[in-house]
C-alpha cells in the first residue's frame, strides 16, 4: 500500500489516475523545514512519513516561482498566500515588465529501500538517481540516511490579473496557453499541472519498483 501524505483526497485520486496500485492518503503532519529548496522539504517529510506509517510513503512540496521576484513565493507559497495574499502577489508582479513564472511540484518517495543507482547525495533526476536531500534527523550516521527518491513535474506560464472561479491558491493569478489555473476544471488541471506532470514520471519509474 502507497500512503500519500495529504489533507487533500483529491490528490490522492490524481495520483489514483497515474498509478496502478492502491493508493491510500496519510493524514500527517510531518516537520516542514524551511528551505528555498522544494526537494530538501519533500525528503525530509518522505522519510518522517514513512518511519511514521512503516509503509511507502510518498509527499509532495509545491510552489509558484516568479521569475522577476527571484523566484519569490517558492517553497513559502502557502505562507505568502496566508498572509499577503493572492491579489497583492499579483500587484507585486503587475510592476514587472516579465511577468513569467512556473508552478512546480516535487515528489519525494521513500519506503526504507536503497534504490539502483548514483551515490550522488543529491540528485532530482526522475530515472537516474537515487536522493538523499537533506540530513536525515532519526540517522545516527548520514551515511544511514533513508534513501529517498525525487521526482519533479512544472509548469510555465504567465502572471495575469484574477480570472475565474475554480482551483485554489494562485490559481486565478497563474495563465498556461491563455487560460488561467482557475478558469479550467479539475480534469484539465490535472491534465497538464505540475503534480500531474511529476506523478506520471512517478508512475513510470514506481511501475518496474
Amino acid at each position: 500500500m502507497l500512503r500519500y501524505v495529504t489533507t487533500n483526497p483529491g490528490k490522492v485520486r490524481e495520483a489514483e489516475e497515474y498509478l496502478d496500485a492502491a493508493v491510500s492518503q496519510l493524514d500527517y503532519d510531518y516537520t516542514e523545514i524551511q528551505s528555498d529548496d522544494l526537494g530538501t522539504i519533500a525528503a525530509r517529510g518522505a522519510r518522517e512519513a514513512y518511519r511514521h506509517a512503516g509503509e511507502p510513503a510518498l509527499v509532495d512540496d509545491a510552489g509558484l516561482f516568479v521569475r522577476a521576484l527571484d523566484g519569490f513565493p517558492g517553497p513559502y507559497s502557502s505562507y505568502a498566500e496566508d498572509t499577503i495574499g493572492v491579489e497583492r502577489t499579483w500587484e507585486l508582479a503587475r510592476e514587472e515588465d516579465d511577468r513569467a513564472a512556473s508552478f512546480r511540484c516535487v515528489l519525494a518517495y521513500c519506503d526504507g529501500e536503497g534504490f539502483d543507482a548514483s551515490p550522488d547525495p543529491v540528485d532530482v533526476d526522475d530515472r537516474v538517481a537515487a536522493a538523499a536531500a537533506g540530513a536525515d534527523p532519526e540517522a545516527d550516521d548520514e551515511r544511514e540516511a533513508l534513501p529517498v527518491k525525487l521526482f519533479e513535474g512544472r509548469v510555465r506560464g504567465t502572471l495575469v490579473e484574477p480570472r475565474g472561479e475554480g482551483g485554489f491558491g494562485f490559481d486565478p493569478i497563474f495563465e498556461h496557453e491563455g487560460t488561467t489555473f482557475a478558469e479550467m476544471d479539475e480534469a484539465e488541471k490535472n491534465a497538464i499541472s505540475h503534480r500531474g506532470r511529476a506523478l506520471a514520471k512517478f508512475a513510470e519509474w514506481f511501475a518496474e519498483r
